[in-house]
């Protein structure tokens, strides 16, 4: 009698290329759990560089993956629950063991609501569907995305570390910073996708060297730097809300007027 077997197989064999990005993706999540850990044992510091470590590594597995041919549905999924864990859950408890604790019950139900919003802004992005004539919407995203909401709910510690100024009460700040990011998260806000920026060949040296340029701020000056990061992205909010409404404008404008001519 012969059994039938069913072989277990961790990635497609008509995919092999899809295990590299997806490892990335699972590096990620291990650092996202390991920044919780860091924040138990009050190493603030390390769990911020851990969650930005896990940011930049989400940056990279998509670019990986597109780039050796190697995207699928199972790395699609894998990356919203990444994005979950160490981009909803991390920060949250990170920011509750610091700060948020101070408030009791008020600073746990904080950070529920973000990991809540955080759930709903991946479902709905990994539900989103740009048409064929309005393919310049995937240089936005809708809401703000979860590693750049990790990033603005660590701010207020990012500037207590940095030592920038000092404030008596972060509970306060800390809960204006999580609710803030929360609602901007589930809103409809257009924020720039910054894993669509194509830089023409001849501007890649200047990219590399602010690239140079910025890792060596980030290593002298490493909470200095994360900290007005955060600043400029959120100045970039509203740039990339008028932006968009522009080019929305732009593209509805040359519509009406190719239908007019075809009614001509």
């Amino acid at each position: 009698m012969i059994e039938n077997k069913k072989e277990f197989k961790l990635i497609s064999k008509k995919n092999p290329k899809s295990l590299l990005p997806n490892a990335l993706t699972i590096f990620g999540v291990c650092l996202g759990l390991s920044s919780i850990k860091f924040a138990i044992d009050l190493n603030y510091s390390m769990a911020v560089i851990a969650i930005g470590f896990a940011a930049i590594l989400d940056t990279l597995d998509g670019r990986v993956a597109r780039l050796i041919k190697g995207t699928s549905k199972v790395g699609k999924e894998l990356d919203s629950l990444t994005d979950v864990i160490s981009f909803g859950v991390a920060p949250g408890f990170i920011m509750y063991f610091w700060a948020l604790n101070e408030i009791g019950k008020f600073g746990w139900m904080f950070v529920l609501i973000y990991a809540v919003c955080c759930a709903l802004r991946l479902a709905r992005f990994n539900l989103t569907i740009i048409e064929e004539n309005e393919t310049w919407k995937i240089n936005f995203f809708e809401g703000v995305p979860s590693p750049a909401a990790a990033g603005l709910v660590l701010l207020p510690l990012i500037l207590n570390l940095s030592g920038l100024i000092q404030f008596g009460n972060y509970a306060v700040l800390s809960t204006i910073a999580i609710l803030a990011t929360s609602i901007l998260m589930v809103s409809k806000i257009p924020t720039y996708s910054l894993k669509r920026i194509l830089i023409p060949r001849p501007y890649a040296i200047f990219l590399l060297l602010g690239i140079g340029i910025y890792v060596s701020l980030i290593i002298f000056y490493t909470f200095e730097t994360l900290f007005f990061t955060g600043l400029i992205y959120i100045i970039l909010i509203p740039i990339s809300y008028f932006h968009y409404r522009y080019k929305n404008k732009k593209v509805f404008i040359a519509t009406n007027e190719e239908e007019d001519e075809d009614v001509l």
